[in-house]
């Protein structure tokens, strides 16, 4: 669990892209990555791990969470709604 106020080192891409074809040839293992580049034994660990298995952690790009504003239909969803408010009414209407 993270710490208050820890902070994380970013990689840049370039960088881990050279280390997954140096792993990917059989060049480098996770733990020499780790002690060769002064990186953590488990983030090396957690990169090894998405290059091994890259469809148990997920395409990339894969939009998570609530959609954003944009990308919802405000009108079409009014129109559900005054369906449903006249569904509602008949149903009233009934008893």
């Amino acid at each position: 669990m993270a710490s208050k106020g820890q902070k994380y080192n970013k990689y840049p891409k370039e960088f881990k892209e050279a280390l997954r074809t140096a792993y990917l040839k059989g060049e480098v293992t996770s733990s020499s990555i780790a002690c060769d580049y002064g990186i953590s034994v488990h983030t090396a660990e957690t990169w090894v791990s998405k290059w091994n298995n890259p469809e148990k952690h997920g395409p990339k790009g894969l939009k998570k969470g609530r959609p954003k504003d944009s990308e919802i239909d405000w009108k079409e969803r009014y129109e559900i709604l005054k369906k449903y408010q006249a569904f509602l009414k008949a149903q009233r209407e009934r008893k």
